[in-house]
């Protein structure tokens, strides 16, 4: 659409008419397979429930990376456990924001589809309180935007998705196939997240909207019982074949380089969640025989909240297991002695305590083949 010195590129609704080639179809099953092993043997390990809020806050700092923010790992858990972390309090929000949103998506999905609705509910999660004058939270922006190299115009800019009055118009057809695609659900997927990266419906946080819906995508479809898998460190991995990607669709209507790189990116994101998942939990059982036969079984259930999260403290561990401040200080000694935590610092008060060993799997770089 061309619009005074520029052109708007509106895209086409879906679906396209794919080339199901050999290399595609021999994609698409590796996909399938590795996400149904990750499916099945990811729902049979001992403790899947404590996983989902590191590999939660895991997603949040990835995707929040690929948008600028510093914050890491170590430090957004560390926060959370009640630790002083020496980083901006914007960028902990911004990364905080997305484990709200995130959350809130997956409770929503009891009740609402995934849908236009609920894009706009991620958004105002995502963006409330964070820096900056163009966040308009849960809002669809009413002015033509771009994408380019900072200081690029209208007139210079790599890409302009549709101008104002055909944002809600794309969305609609977009949510329409959503609930209609009878294609794969990989491929269902792969389709959604370009389309509506291709859409850009919001001033900020585009990117990290459409990869929430990955996720909430996979729920919703029951493809994953809990959510383990997410895209974000393939995509951060391989940015520029991400990017280029893209604008092949947008640029040459190259679906099928972008379906395979999707598609890539499942499977070799299922392979990394699995062996994570499974070195975690391995980590934790041999945890708990270290603590076993105690007369009580606190050091049993701090365990058990080490696993969601490696920081502690007695203040954190006190409230959360309900018990007396002193009580939680022995627990936490008892798991020092055995070599489960070590005290961050050198604090005689506010005591912060890690499990490096479980926070070194957590923040360990995925070891991705992206070709």
């Amino acid at each position: 659409m061309v619009l005074g010195s520029y052109s708007a590129f509106v895209p086409a609704p879906l679906p396209p008419k794919l080339d199901w080639t050999a290399r595609l179809i021999g994609t698409l099953s590796d996909a399938d397979r590795l996400i149904g092993r990750l499916a099945g043997e990811g729902g049979r390990l001992p403790n899947p429930h404590i996983l989902i809020r590191p590999f939660v806050r895991r997603e949040a700092v990835l995707s929040s990376k690929i948008e600028g923010t510093q914050a890491t790992l170590g430090e957004l858990l560390a926060a959370e456990a009640g630790a002083v972390v020496d980083r901006s309090p914007d960028d902990l929000r911004e990364v905080g924001n997305y484990v709200v949103a995130l959350e809130h998506g997956i409770a929503r999905l009891k009740k609402l589809p995934l849908c236009v609705r609920l894009v706009r509910e991620l958004h105002e999660k995502l963006m409330t309180g964070v820096a900056g004058h163009r966040a308009t939270p849960g809002r669809f922006r009413t002015v033509q935007n771009w994408i380019g190299k900072p200081g690029s115009t209208a007139a210079t800019a790599s890409y302009i998705p549709p101008p104002p009055g055909e944002v809600e118009p794309c969305l609609a057809t977009w949510e329409t196939f959503l609930h209609e695609s009878k294609l794969p659900p990989l491929v269902t997927i792969g389709l959604i997240h370009y389309q509506f990266e291709a859409i850009h419906p919001f001033l900020d946080g585009n990117g990290r909207v459409g990869r929430l819906l990955i996720t909430l995508f996979l729920i919703e479809r029951q493809i994953l019982p809990t959510p383990l898998l997410y895209l974000s460190a393939f995509f951060e991995a391989s940015r520029r074949d991400y990017y280029d990607g893209l604008r092949g669709v947008s640029e040459r209507g190259a679906w099928n380089d972008w379906l395979e790189y999707f598609l890539l990116g499942v499977a070799r994101m299922s392979e990394d969640a699995l062996s994570r998942a499974t070195r975690i939990n391995q980590l934790l059982a041999q945890w708990q025989r270290k603590v076993s036969g105690e007369s009580t079984n606190n050091p049993l259930r701090l365990v058990e909240l080490v696993g969601a999260n490696p920081f502690i403290t007695t203040k954190g561990a006190s409230e959360t297991l309900g018990i007396a401040f002193t009580t939680a200080q022995r627990t936490i000694e008892r798991l020092e002695r055995v070599g489960i935590v070590k005290q961050v610092g050198q604090a005689k008060r506010g005591r912060v305590y890690c499990a490096r060993e479980l926070l070194d799997i957590l923040e360990e770089p995925a070891r991705l083949n992206t070709r």
